[in-house]
């Protein structure tokens, strides 16, 4: 079959059984429910062979006019060297127009992205396992209701765009937990399910001591369960969830396009990510 032969459609919920086929088979842990919340808020495409099969995927996840991020590009492993990619991948950047783009590129991607412009900005490394015993820090909070607009504002401070409909639609299916101070809340986390347990992130906060107090709200709290955190090697993160017996699995290579250039001053930090597609 000849690449002619495949068809670049916009991603719809008929395509989501084909779009758990390709994640499951390039080893991703991704559940159903995974795909429809990423598809919910996220634009994007499907390459469909002339059989109507999903032989590649590619999302966009718009955050307002300020940036996007790519995700969940797959290409079937035996239709891979016909430029799927490339061809899902101008589809997805001509949707997102002017927007800054973001992206966590596996080492097999990254020759693609640095060819479209894309350029490293930091290294992302995933640590999961199993729930140790631990416990829970005294400087954390249950968030509540109220607290959902200085989480937001928070989250936007930290990653640079506006993230309300991301942060609303995990307050719908997950939870938060706040550090306080001085009245407001200067620091959250969130833990949804996700793939094969839970995810913790994101983590926003102004130093690291709050965060791993955050990450440690959930983890006493779960004792024997499946987590997992996404974090940038920068955060110094890291070691210290490696102490907490969540082991580094792997990661990616985060790039932008444009690259971004740090702030000079950030008065907080996302210390892990929504996970890697989400950023």
């Amino acid at each position: 079959m000849q690449t002619i032969d495949i068809a670049i459609v916009p991603i719809g919920p008929e395509h989501l059984d084909g779009a758990v086929r390709l994640s499951r088979q390039a080893g991703w842990p991704h559940r159903p429910e995974d795909w429809r919340l990423m598809m919910d808020l996220s634009e994007g495409f499907v390459a469909i062979t002339g059989a109507r099969a999903v032989a590649g995927t590619i999302l966009l996840t718009p955050y307002g006019q300020e940036c996007a991020t790519i995700n969940m590009v797959i290409v079937d492993e035996g239709m891979r060297g016909r430029g799927l990619g490339r061809r899902l991948m101008d589809a997805a950047m001509a949707r997102a127009g002017d927007r800054p783009l973001r992206l966590v590129a596996t080492a097999d991607g990254l020759p693609l992205y640095e060819r479209l412009g894309f350029r490293e900005t930091g290294t992302i490394v995933q640590h999961q396992g199993i729930a140790l015993a631990i416990a829970a820090p005294e400087n954390t909070h249950v968030a509540t209701a109220d607290d959902l607009p200085a989480i937001i504002d928070l989250d936007r401070q930290a990653y640079g765009a506006d993230r309300t409909a991301l942060i609303r639609r995990l307050a719908d299916v997950g939870e938060f937990a706040v550090v306080r101070s001085d009245g407001g809340v200067s620091a959250f986390a969130a833990i949804r399910n996700f793939g094969r347990g839970e995810v913790i992130g994101p983590v926003v906060a102004p130093h690291l001591n709050d965060a791993k107090a955050l990450v440690s709200h959930f983890i006493s709290r779960r004792q024997g369960a499946f987590l997992r955190v996404d974090t940038g090697a920068e955060t110094g993160l890291a070691p210290w969830l490696a102490d907490q017996g969540l082991a580094h699995v792997g990661g990616g290579i985060a790039m932008g396009r444009p690259a971004i250039i740090p702030l000079a001053v950030i008065a907080v930090t996302t210390f892990a990510l929504a996970n890697q597609a989400l950023g």
